[in-house]
This record gives structure tokens, sequence and C-alpha cells, in this order.
């Protein structure tokens, strides 16, 4: 998914760039290679050195070098990923947005207090374990002055990005995918920004930077 959105978003003019940020493996490591066992090392790693987040800094500071880049950034995820954007957005605060796909997010007024960027949620209405963090964050991000616009595709399931793009696709994600990708594409075009994609498994990072650094920004 995180891949096949690297370069949407290149062709729609975005520098896009997806790191590996659970497994530290070179870009070039092949795809398959990553075993399940990898993923939940990564995981348990990121909780408990927080290097995940190191990884995405440096994403991010690559992302600034980039000769066409306009020098704003933004943050994008899904599901694990989703939930990591929205926390990234409490640790770097020169970001211009975050977008979140069906992720939980941050529990604590401190740590929502420190966000400095709009962020947008994207929902299934088929997803209770997510949907049910929602209030809570609306209201944390309320309270703390902040900008939290979540969008509930009633009828969809978690992960419908993926689902909606399928040849079999439910109606349901389907209508989800298209009207959260139009929604998505929306508000990015209003901040023209890079575009970093938290993934839960190994992607070939040079890829799809590759693709996207021949796309200059307006």
């Amino acid at each position: 998914m995180v891949y096949v959105a690297a370069d949407q978003l290149a062709e729609h003019g975005f520098i896009a760039i997806a790191p590996d940020l659970l497994s530290g493996w070179v870009p070039w490591r092949p795809y398959g290679l990553l075993r399940r066992s990898a993923q939940s090392d990564g995981r348990r790693e990121w909780s408990a050195t927080g290097s995940g987040h190191g990884r995405f800094n440096a994403a991010c500071e690559y992302a600034k070098t980039i000769p066409s880049a306009s020098g704003k950034l933004a943050v994008a995820g899904f599901c694990w990923g989703g939930g990591q954007s929205f926390r990234f957005a409490t640790n770097r605060s020169d970001l211009s947005a975050a977008f979140v796909f069906y992720g939980t997010p941050p529990m604590s007024a401190e740590a929502m207090a420190k966000i400095k960027a709009p962020v947008y949620g994207f929902y299934a209405g088929n997803d209770n374990r997510v949907n049910a963090t929602i209030p809570n964050a609306t209201q944390l991000m309320k309270d703390a002055g902040k900008m939290y616009e979540p969008v509930i595709y009633e009828g969809a399931g978690h992960g419908f990005m993926r689902a909606g793009e399928q040849p079999i696709a439910l109606p349901a994600n389907k209508k989800a995918h298209d009207d959260a990708w139009s929604g998505y594409l929306t508000f990015s075009a209003r901040r023209r920004t890079h575009r970093l994609l938290p993934r839960r498994v190994a992607i070939r990072m040079a890829a799809v930077s590759a693709v996207a650094s021949r796309k200059a920004i307006a």
C-alpha cells in the first residue's frame, strides 16, 4: 500500500519517501526476505528505544536536502503507521500536516499539546477498536487548541485503502478508498509538502525516492 501510494503521490508532483522504519535494513534488501519476526522485533525496538522516530527524523532531514523540495514536510501512514504518524506529530514541530489512516492516537494531553500541525484522520465505520479512540482524541485536541479533522466512512472496514483498490473490493471499501484518497490529495495540495510514509513492512526506499525526486514541487 505504502509503496503504491508513494508512486501515486510522485505522479501528482510530490516528493514521496517511504522509509523502512522497523527493520532498519538497507534499501536494496529484497522485499521478500522480510519475516514476520523482523516486523515484531522492529515494533519492540521502536517501543523500547524510540529508534523508529530517529529513522523518521533522518528521512525528514534527507527530504529537505533534495534540490527540488519546497522545505515543507508532512507525514502519513496506515494502520500501525497511521498511529506512528499521529505520534510523530508530537515530536517534530516543523511538520505542515499529519495524515492518519485508521491509526490510534496518543492518549495524553501532554502529548497533544506538543502538536503544531493539523491532523487529518481517515477511519473505517466497521473498526470499533480504532474508532473507540476518536472521541477522546477529538476532545484532547480541542482542549489543546489543535486542529483535528476525523472522517469516518460508514460500511468500510479497517484497511480500506488496500482493500478498496482490489478488483473484487466491496463497494463500501472502494468508496472509502476513493473518497479518502481524494481528500488526502486535496489537503496535501493546500500545503504542497514532501510526503513521508511509515509502514509496517520493509519497502525499497531507494526505488521510491528515485521516482519521486524527479518531481519538482511548484
